[in-house]
């Protein structure tokens, strides 16, 4: 959380670079909460006065709120059916389910084949293992251990995507397998953050304007709201989180979204296991130490960095390339950086 704090602190530097310098009747407002996404945000916008910014705010901070209590697979919440209570309930019977987690879900079988199963909502079984051994080891260091390998492919039987049954005509979710468990974390955060911006832009609450959830950076507009200068979103070195290993020129619906191994992991003998858990080997992926993706969607690219953490950079310098409007950026294990053909061109000079 200190890390993400640091994070935070500088992204705000960032945004605020040579703004004071420019004259608009817009002005700078920033808001930084903790309590949705289980992790650090903030939004960074220009607005007409200070009560204009908190009023707007309230309205985003509500719309988000509801995706982050929908896609829960922690907490309850009254008069709320989401993630925890499909994984509660949905082996008993269809659950009837709000047109949002419809579309998640949705979004999770699409992805699943985009990535060839390197991204499964469906991994919850397995990924709930990892989660309280990794709990166990944050808060005791000293019995801190890794899962049982048989433990994992007992549970890796239960993670068929295919027995997610989906009926959108009568917007209910169904599990055929008795023990499956969603887990959308690999693309909830980019997935709110893509619809989130689509709220701002058509209900006019802002028209330029950086939202930051953790890891998922998303604009729009310009900066002062100039129709002309870029946001500078600052990439997090992985081995110094002082320091940026690149900046990037953001804006009009740009994203950049990142995927590391150095937020969010525990120690076991010496060795560090990060949270992204690779659906082939079950175990964290070690092919590098984080992946950056810059694109025009959100959701995709949140998908896209953690498909990308778990393949081989080879593998990965392939897929992105051959897509439009997507680049990315790789920083493996010894700190090497490799680029995607044109992610050069979004980096700040």
């Amino acid at each position: 959380m200190k890390k993400l704090l640091s994070l935070l602190l500088s992204l705000s530097f960032l945004f605020c670079l040579s703004a004071c310098s420019l004259q608009s009747s817009q002005k700078r407002y920033t808001n930084s909460f903790i309590d949705l996404f289980d992790t650090v945000s903030s939004v960074t916008a220009y607005d007409s006065s200070e009560h204009s910014f908190n009023e707007h705010y309230s309205q985003f901070y509500n719309e988000l709120k509801a995706y982050a209590q929908l896609y829960d697979i922690y907490e309850d919440y009254d008069g709320v059916v989401n993630l925890k209570y499909i994984n509660e309930n949905a082996a008993k019977a269809p659950v009837e389910v709000d047109k949002r987690i419809m579309e998640l879900l949705l979004f999770g079988k699409e992805v699943y084949e985009i990535s060839e199963g390197r991204v499964n909502i469906c991994m919850g079984s397995v990924l709930s293992v990892w989660h309280i051994e990794r709990e166990n080891g944050i808060e005791n260091p000293g019995s801190a251990s890794l899962p049982d390998m048989e433990l994992l492919k007992e549970k890796a039987e239960h993670t068929d995507i295919d027995k997610l049954i989906l009926d959108e005509e009568n917007m209910t979710v169904y599990f055929a397998d008795a023990e499956m468990q969603l887990d959308a974390g690999a693309i909830a955060k980019g997935y709110a953050a893509e619809k989130i911006s689509e709220y701002i832009v058509q209900n006019k609450i802002w028209t330029s304007v950086v939202i930051s959830l953790g890891g998922n950076v998303k604009t729009i507009g310009f900066k002062n709201d100039d129709g002309n200068t870029p946001f500078v979103i600052g990439i997090e070195n992985p081995k110094n989180n002082t320091d940026y290993i690149a900046k990037i020129n953001a804006s009009a619906q740009d994203t950049v979204v990142t995927s590391g191994d150095y937020q969010r992991y525990y120690t076991v003998d010496g060795v560090n296991y990060c949270h992204i858990i690779n659906p082939k080997t079950l175990m964290p992926a070690d092919f590098m130490s984080s992946v950056s993706v810059v694109s025009k969607n959100s959701a995709y690219a949140d998908m896209l960095s953690t498909a990308l953490f778990n393949m081989r950079i080879e593998d990965g310098l392939n897929l992105v390339n051959g897509m439009s409007d997507t680049e990315a950026m790789w920083v493996d294990k010894n700190g090497e950086i490799t680029y995607s053909d044109n992610f050069k061109n979004y980096a700040v000079k």
